[in-house]
């Protein structure tokens, strides 16, 4: 339900040779322009897919809900959301979906205020009917509850009326230009209202308003869906879908390629690409570089020495990010990294003010002479007898990342800081060590989930884990610039997309003339599937890889 999500996966660069390519059978990269075309399926079968993460919890609006492969698996095909990304003209917008018996009314007020009008036949997978009080339960769960990750968006809103069971009306303190973000994810308010939310969902939960309900949740092994025998939507074709988890990328292609396993959406590791290029037997993919996946270099501005503008600055100065980019992916002719923090999915409010961060030594010493540093033995800066020594924090197990992490060290330290790597697994790294700030510099992705601007989710002051507020928020790098707020704020409440286009390239250089962080390069969707499988297969660049999932089934 969040806007962005950090993620422990993928790591590809938006790559020439497979731009937006889908490749069949045993061949190399047979580029086509267009996703998987829909191949005629049958009713009932089973399927088993890889997973690469596990989730740490289904209870989505808690702080426990930071993993997106638990969005892709289990809270996308069973939340029910009133608007979803969907291509217009060739370019990703919220659309509204079946919950809706319309578009919603919008009065700008002010106040601005939101008309909701439900489908009749929009019901829970116990034939209650979804209603305005699921929308009020919802929005005042996120906005008044504990333990919540974001409250995007919510915290403006200042009532939701309920005139009717179809209707609701939510009213906002101001203008809050991605209304069509939220309710990305209903909450039955008839089964939690007045009880413990997180105990009852934490674990999966039973009930549905999605074309799938959790059967079984088997930590450590697999996740079970099965149909949701009362959705008033399109129901799935196939009778069941399990989600194995397989952390290890080589474990999960070798599953894939002996038919253990029917689908994957796999990490793009180097050796990961070489088997797609080279060809998998009995094997369709597709490959998708218009992602909402950002991969970067987080500093944790609160802690040192991290906390200094100029040391942050000198360590960007001190990396060739191209050639962190041309050794990783050179082969494959990528070379370009990215100069935004925004994604691809909402390209347009992006600049490019990261681009002057380009190796230059004479700049790295003045900076960092500047701020005190002088070089000590070994080639190595220092300041009051202590060293420019820091770690780098990654997911174990992530062998792209370790990569990365090792050229870091090695271009670091010419430069003169000494880096050690430090990784935990991804639920120790995103529930426990990131929210309380326990990192230096850490390496992982952001994901754009929805096609509209949300920088203010990650980056605005109020969006920076606390004690006080339980560590929710998204903003783990604890960036908190003069100016930063308003402009995200602009961006966020103006309806004028101009407005909004113009604080978004504000933010983002204001990101960069503090060096508050370092984008590195954006990631690629790939899935794979063996070819018994039909369907419309292609990659959500916002809801991921299975979010058409009742559409997939065994191949005629």
């Amino acid at each position: 339900m969040s806007t962005r999500i950090r993620l422990g996966a993928l790591g590809l660069m938006a790559l020439p040779l497979l731009t937006t390519a889908c490749t069949s059978g045993g061949a190399g990269p047979n580029p086509r322009t267009s996703p998987s075309t829909a191949v005629p399926v049958r009713q009932g079968g089973s399927i088993v897919i890889g997973a690469e993460q596990e989730p740490d919890c289904t209870d989505w609006i808690a702080s426990c809900a930071t993993s997106i492969w638990g969005t892709y698996i289990m809270d996308v095909p069973t939340i029910p959301r009133v608007f979803e990304p969907k291509k217009v003209d060739g370019k990703w917008a919220p659309v509204a979906t079946n919950v809706l018996a319309s578009e919603p009314e919008v009065a700008a007020g002010p106040p601005q205020k939101v008309t909701y009008r439900i489908n009749p036949a929009a019901v829970w997978s116990d034939k209650k009917p979804i209603t305005s009080a699921d929308f009020r339960y919802t929005a005042l769960a996120i906005r008044d509850g504990k333990d919540v990750l974001d409250r995007t968006g919510y915290s403006h809103i200042t009532k939701v009326d309920t005139p009717d069971p179809k209707t609701a009306v939510v009213t906002f303190d101001t203008p809050y230009a991605n209304w069509k973000h939220l309710f990305s994810g209903l909450l039955p308010q008839h089964l939690l209202d007045g009880k413990d939310r997180g105990a009852l969902m934490k674990d999966g939960y039973s009930w549905s308003g999605g074309p799938w309900k959790i059967e079984s949740w088997k930590k450590g092994v697999s996740v079970v869906l099965v149909p949701n025998k009362n959705y008033w939507g399109d129901k799935p074709k196939l009778d069941k879908v399990t989600f194995q988890f397989t952390a290890d990328t080589a474990a999960a292609f070798q599953a894939f390629k002996t038919g253990q396993l029917d689908a994957l959406y796999p990490t793009p590791q180097l050796d990961s690409i070489d088997q797609i290029k080279n060809g998998l037997p009995n094997a369709n993919s597709v490959v998708d570089p218009e992602s909402g996946n950002l991969e970067g270099l987080w500093f944790n501005n609160a802690k040192a020495p991290f906390d200094s503008v100029d040391f942050r600055k000198a360590v960007s100065y001190a990396l060739d990010r191209k050639a962190i980019v041309t050794r990783l992916y050179g082969a494959l002719g990528v070379t370009k990294p990215a100069q935004s923090v925004h994604t691809p999915l909402v390209g347009k409010y992006g600049g490019t003010d990261f681009a002057r961060y380009t190796l230059d030594q004479a700049k790295v010493d003045s900076l960092m002479k500047g701020d005190g540093w002088a070089k000590g033995s070994g080639g190595i800066w220092e300041k009051a007898g202590k060293k420019a020594t820091f770690t780098v924090s990654t997911m174990t197990g992530n062998k792209r990342r370790e990569l990365t992490e090792q050229i870091l060290q090695e271009q670091l330290r010419t430069a003169g800081f000494e880096v050690t790597i430090d990784n935990t697994s991804a639920a120790d790294l995103f529930a426990n060590k990131v929210p309380k700030g326990n990192f230096q510099l850490g390496l992982w992705t952001l994901v754009d989930t929805f096609p509209l601007p949300s920088l203010e989710a990650s980056f605005s002051s109020s969006a920076i884990p606390t004690a006080k507020n339980g560590y929710a928020g998204l903003n783990m790098s604890r960036i908190d610039l003069p100016g930063l707020d308003k402009a995200l704020n602009t961006a966020a409440s103006s309806l004028d997309d101009s407005t909004r286009v113009e604080a978004s390239r504000k933010a983002d250089k204001l990101l960069a003339d503090s060096a508050a962080t370092l984008p590195l390069d954006v990631i690629p969707n790939v899935l794979l599937w063996n070819k018994k499988i039909g369907g419309p297969l292609a990659v959500d660049p916002a809801r991921g890889p299975f979010w058409n999932l009742a559409q997939w089934g065994l191949a005629r």
